[in-house]
This record gives structure tokens, C-alpha cells and sequence, in this order.
């Protein structure tokens, strides 16, 4: 079913990822050989020299060498990271949203009642400056509507067949090819030294338990995402299943982020990286402990590589991932590292 949707979406599907106003213009990924983490002395090969690189290797150093007064024993090493942005591409719209969108049609087709409904009626007219007026209530209600009424196994199933067959429109490659390298080796030198590593996404917990154990090499009970409550019940044969619900359980964004930390880890995290107000609190929440903290916001401003938005520093404004002046000002205010991807990241994708 997935799968006759999305051969017949195709043109609809360019037509939802140009709802985002964004300035930059896309263009093809520079051909660069990726600098691969092997027996090197360097455990971030992807990162040119600066301040940035610098913070992480001294973070490291200073928490893990016993000698210090900043040393962390290994049961309080907790770092958590944010995915869309921080660790994949998250523009011009969210991976799951495209997900939730590509499923109006099969939703429709079910419920033929919802035609005429708005929002999915918006959805379904493919038009381009309808779909740009669409409300975080719309959005959520597309959300709701597309991700419940399901078994939790049905659910899988089907976004697993999305992620293996759907491409991102700029570099026609899975979005789960779309991962930054750079962060890649990041969390890879955390957990050699005896940190534990987990996702704190805004987005679904299922979707990003799909793919986190092969894609970032983090285990599903590592995630924390924004949870649909599920209910307990039997198939038609017997057998004991859970079904997604339309009632949010945890809304893991903004506040919601160290809410969820406490409740799923129940430790305050040492490092913590984001790149946008949704993390805000969560940084926030990191560095309010006493220690040694590491708390980083990447700056999306390359427009020849990726993409850039702010709309700090005089970049272009989004409804994806903004991270304003005033949270910019607040990382100078509490000495947070921004990390710039265009003069601090010599690849982004493994690919280049």
C-alpha cells in the first residue's frame, strides 16, 4: 500500500518539500573525499582546527582524566543530541512530517469522509501556497490522524518501507544517508570514553527508534521522542498487541526535552547538542549543573553544502529549525559553543 503511494506521489511529494520559505538556493553537495575515523591520532577527522573542535577534545579530556577536578565517573557520562538538524538534514520539512504527509492519501482512501476535511483536504489539493498556510494545529492534527489506529508492529512496518524507498528531493539520497558526518564522529569519541549517548527528539520516539541503532549506533531505549499513548488489546486471533492512540503521552520538545531527560534517564546530561529553540531548555538544563558541561548549538549556514537559516547572524528565516538572535545571544551569554558548519565541518555527509 506504502509503496503504490509513494510511485504515485511522486509529483506531489516535490510539491510539499518547497512549502518551507527558505532563501538558499539548492545546489549540488561539493565533491570531497570524506576523511574516514581510522587508527588516526585525530578522533575528529571531519572537523577543521578551531574553537569548536577544541571545546569537544578538552570536554573530553578534562571528564575522563582522574587527575582533574573536572573528572565525571563513567555512571554520570551522559550526553544527549538532538536529531533533526543536529544530526540529519531536517530541511525544507522534517523527515517524519514528509512521512505523515505521504500517508493523507492512503488515510483518505480508508476514511473517505476525510476528502472534505480540512486539513487533509488542504493536503490532498497538492497546492503550494495552501500548504504553506498550514497551522502547528493543522500539523498536528495531519500527525494524529496518519500515525494512530494502527498496531505498533503495523506502524513499523510501514515506515520502515518509507525510510528504504523514500529520497530527499536535493541530493535524490534515503534520508537515511543524510546523517552529518562530523556528529557521527562526535558521538562515536563519547561513547570510546565512556559516555552514553542518547537522542532527545521533538519527533515521533517510534520513527527514530527505527533506524537509531544502525544509523547512529544508538540503541532504541536510548531514544526520547514525542510519544503517542498506546493502548493494550488482542487481534482478531488472540494475540496481545498495542495500538498508537490519537492522544499525546510525552511532548518531547522545548520544555518538554529535559521533562522527558528526567523521566526516561533520571541523570542531568554533561554534554547536550542541539540547533534550535526546541533545545534550547535542554542546554540550558545541562549547563545548570555543576561540572564540567559541553553544551553546542550547530549554525546552519552553509548554503553551497546544506543549507542556511538562522535567522541569527543575518540569516534567512524559518518555520524549520530556527535559531534566533536572542538564542544566539543566550550560547555567547553562557559561553555555549556554535558550531559553525561552514567553517567548522570539512565534510558533512560521508558521501562528499
Amino acid at each position: 500500500m506504502i509503496e503504490t503511494t509513494l510511485r504515485s506521489g511522486i509529483d506531489r511529494r516535490s510539491l510539499l518539500t518547497t512549502l518551507v520559505l527558505l532563501s538558499a538556493v539548492s545546489a549540488p553537495a561539493l565533491s570531497v573525499s570524506a576523511s574516514a575515523q581510522t587508527a588516526s591520532s585525530d578522533p575528529l577527522p571531519s572537523w577543521n582546527e578551531g574553537s569548536a573542535k577544541q571545546a569537544i577534545l578538552d570536554f573530553v579530556r578534562d571528564t575522563t582524566d582522574r587527575s582533574t577536578p573536572k573528572f565525571v565517573p563513567p555512571e554520570d557520562r551522559i550526553a544527549t543530541f538532538d536529531q533533526d538538524g543536529t544530526l540529519w538534514v531536517e530541511h525544507p520539512i522534517y523527515c517524519q512530517m514528509m512521512y505523515c504527509l505521504d500517508r493523507v492519501p492512503v488515510l483518505t482512501t480508508q476514511q473517505p469522509e476525510l476528502k472534505e476535511v480540512e486539513p487533509f483536504k488542504t493536503v490532498l489539493s497538492e497546492s503550494r501556497g495552501a500548504l504553506a498556510r498550514l497551522s502547528m494545529r493543522d500539523i498536528e492534527k495531519i500527525a494524529l490522524a496518519t500515525l494512530t489506529g494502527m498496531t505498533t508492529d503495523e506502524f513499523a512496518v510501514e515506515a520502515k518501507k518509507w525510510l528504504a524507498s523514500t529520497k530527499h528531493p536535493r541530493w535524490n539520497r534515503l534520508y537515511t544517508e543524510l546523517v552529518y558526518q562530523p556528529m557521527l564522529e562526535v558521538m562515536t569519541y563519547l561513547r570510546a570514553n565512556g559516555f552514553k549517548t542518547f537522542i532527545v527528539t521533538g519527533f515521533g520516539q517510534d520513527f527514530v527508534r527505527l533506524y537509531s541503532q544502525q544509523i547512529y549506533g544508538i540503541p532504541p531505549e536510548q531514544v526520547i521522542g514525542s510519544a503517542l499513548a498506546v493502548k493494550y488489546g488482542y487481534d482478531k486471533d488472540g494475540n496481545p498487541i498495542l495500538i498508537n492512540e490519537p492522544r499525546l503521552l510525552l511532548n518531547d520538545n522545548a520544555a518538554g526535552k529535559p521533562e522527558g531527560i528526567h523521566l526516561m534517564i533520571g541523570r542531568r546530561p554533561r554534554a547536550s547538542f542541539g540547533n534550535s529553540t526546541g533545545d534550547e531548555q535542554m542546554l540550558e538544563y545541562t549547563g545548570a549543573g555543576d561540572g564540567a558541561r559541553l553544551s553546542m548549538l550547530v549554525l546552519h549556514d552553509d548554503a553551497k553544502r546544506e543549507y542556511a537559516y538562522g535567522p541569527a547572524q543575518g540569516l534567512p528565516d524559518t518555520k524549520i529549525g530556527a535559531l534566533t538572535p536572542a538564542l544566539y545571544a543566550e550560547a555567547k551569554k553562557n559561553n555555549w559553543t556554535v558550531i559553525s558548519m561552514k567553517n567548522d565541518w570539512k565534510t558533512i555527509f560521508s558521501f562528499e
